[in-house]
């Protein structure tokens, strides 16, 4: 694996109870994951800059939890990525400080009168950082999560003092006892909140693989072991025509010669050219090789298959892909139909994820779903330039092109 990460061969989540991930181990994943165009001391600020923003989250999940109680069911799977992101920055900025993660946590453990440190304390892993799971008490009330969080964020904001102030790059000293601060806090929060620092560790590798992979590979295609008649063509080019009658303009569509689908116009007093928006039914074929859409309107549904048919390729798959492409078009609308855009908001693809939970695209990464999204704007932009044009997506090799009409 890449820069000795072999840790990651075979990495899964369904591994939380095998062997328990190192410290430096998940600190030299940060590294590899870093997005940070700066390395070393210079490279600090942004790294404290996310250690802080995921310390208000952590913060702020606690407080939807006191105000929403039972009615935020979501709340264990939150504050566990929030405790995953946290670790991420700080395991981040402590490289950028030249400091090992083992180095903080053996400093950690050695110390304080008024911090009660019941893990090991030769620790290198997470799991051997925090109490042994049977030895917990009763489970803590969130005022005693709360205070660790309070404490936790003020540490945190020492640092941030210490930084803006000079006196971190004037004395490594000061930098260290405050990443030892934070780090005694951290677990100590952890401990109270029942969470398990390995277990976010690893999610947060898995998070961080499923939208930013160190290395790109794609999966078989859906219906690779089904008869060429039931598969998606692995290229379908169609033209998009922008005709106009009596004063209203529509967008016919054809393949091969044949016309395919309804007219469509954009079904909107005020027009913003959804009429093209097939566009990204195509490109949620060539990228992610899947299209309930494509299905029916080629007729490749996967019917020796009555199951997958009914439920992968039926009424509600098709609903379910239309209505992620008009969410995902009225977002683009407000955001400039993402021109330009090198990445989409991790919130935005996560709510992708929710919305085709079920459905066989659900185990497409995240990185392919940002991927087929800006393609499909980029093509729509194309589309919307030139009012048609004709689009091809190439199942195999993932792309989707554009070519004017002539």
């Amino acid at each position: 694996m890449v820069n000795g990460l072999s840790f990651l061969q075979g990495f899964s989540l369904s591994k939380d109870g095998e062997a328990p991930l190192t410290l430096d181990e998940y600190q030299s994943f940060t590294k590899v994951t870093d997005k940070n165009e700066q390395s070393g001391i210079e490279g600090l600020d942004f790294a404290l800059l996310g250690l802080f923003g995921e310390t208000g989250s952590l913060l702020s999940e606690l407080k939807k939890k006191q105000r929403d109680k039972d009615a935020y069911v979501s709340y264990q799977d939150s504050i566990l990525e929030e405790f995953g992101d946290t670790l991420w920055y700080f395991a981040n900025a402590s490289l950028h400080a030249g400091v090992n993660l083992s180095v903080l946590a053996q400093r950690a453990a050695s110390s304080l009168g008024n911090w009660s440190y019941q893990g090991q304390s030769d620790a290198t892993t997470f799991t051997a950082l925090q109490k042994p799971k049977q030895h917990l008490a009763e489970p803590p009330t969130s005022k005693q999560f709360e205070q660790q969080l309070i404490s936790l964020a003020g540490k945190v904001g020492h640092l941030l003092e210490d930084f803006s102030a000079g006196r971190i790059a004037t004395n490594g000293d000061v930098l260290s006892g405050d990443l030892v601060e934070i780090f005694r806090v951290l677990i100590a929060a952890a401990d109270d909140a029942e969470v398990s620092l390995d277990k976010a560790a690893k999610r947060n590798i898995a998070k961080i693989l499923d939208r930013w992979p160190i290395s790109r590979n794609w999966s078989s295609l859906f219906d690779e072991e089904f008869d060429e008649d039931e598969q998606l063509p692995r290229q379908i080019a169609i033209t998009f025509k922008e005709k106009e009658v009596g004063g209203k303009q529509y967008v016919l569509q054809q393949c091969g010669g044949i016309n395919i689908g309804d007219r469509l116009t954009d079904n909107r007093t005020e027009q913003d050219d959804y009429r093209f928006h097939d566009v990204f039914h195509l490109a949620y074929a060539a990228i992610l090789g899947w299209s309930p859409v494509l299905r029916a309107l080629l007729r490749v549904k996967r019917k020796s298959k009555p199951e997958i048919d009914e439920n992968q390729d039926g009424a509600r798959a098709v609903l379910i892909e239309e209505g992620i492409s008009t969410w995902i078009f009225n977002y683009g609308v407000c955001h400039g139909y993402f021109k330009n855009f090198q990445s989409i908001e991790h919130t935005l693809l996560k709510a992708v994820r929710e919305f085709v939970k079920g459905y066989e695209v659900e185990e497409r990464p995240l990185w392919q779903w940002e991927y087929a999204i800006l393609e499909g704007f980029r093509i729509f932009l194309e589309l919307k330039t030139h009012r048609g044009g004709i689009v091809t997506a190439d199942l195999n090799a993932h792309t989707i092109t554009f070519e004017p009409l002539k």
